[in-house]
C-alpha cells in the first residue's frame, strides 16, 4: 500500500471527520433559506444578518462561524456581473435618459443587494457547518 492509499484509509476510518455525514449542498441550501444547516427548520438568523448562537430547534452552535467579508464580496460580484451586462443591453436597445438609467439601476442594484446579501451570508454558514471549518468540526 503507497504512502496516499494510507493518508486515504487512515482519513475514511477516522472519527474526526465531520463532513463525512454533512451534506455541503443541502447544508449550503438550507442557509440559503435561512435556516439551520443542521435541521432545517430553526431559525439562522436572529436580524437581517446577525446569525443566531443557537439553534432554537436543534440546539446546534452557530456561533462558530466565520462568514466576515465573504457574503459582501461575493455579493458585489454577483450584483455587478448581473447588472452590468443588463445596464449595456438597455442603453444600447431603448437608450434612455441618463438620469432614468441611473435611477432605475440604482434601485435595481440596492434591491439585488439586499436580497441576496443574508442569504449567501446563510449558505457561506452553511458551507462552513458542513466542511467542519473553524469551530464547526470539534
Amino acid at each position: 500500500m503507497n504512502r496516499v492509499t494510507k493518508q486515504h484509509a487512515s482519513f475514511e476510518h477516522s472519527d474526526t471527520a465531520p463532513e463525512r455525514d454533512r451534506d455541503t449542498k443541502r447544508s449550503m441550501l438550507r442557509g440559503w433559506r435561512r435556516k439551520c444547516p443542521h435541521c432545517g427548520s430553526g431559525p439562522l438568523m436572529k436580524s437581517y444578518l446577525k446569525v443566531n448562537d443557537v439553534c432554537s430547534v436543534c440546539r446546534e452552535e452557530l456561533y462558530h462561524h466565520r462568514a466576515d467579508d465573504g457574503p459582501a464580496y461575493l455579493t458585489i460580484l454577483f450584483v455587478g456581473h448581473l447588472m452590468a451586462p443588463l445596464l449595456h443591453v438597455v442603453f444600447v436597445t431603448w437608450r434612455p435618459e441618463p438620469l432614468t438609467l441611473f435611477t432605475i439601476f440604482a434601485v435595481g442594484c440596492v434591491a439585488l443587494s439586499l436580497y441576496l446579501l443574508p442569504r449567501l451570508k446563510g449558505a457561506i454558514v452553511g458551507y462552513q457547518w458542513a466542511r467542519g471549518m473553524g469551530g464547526f468540526g470539534t
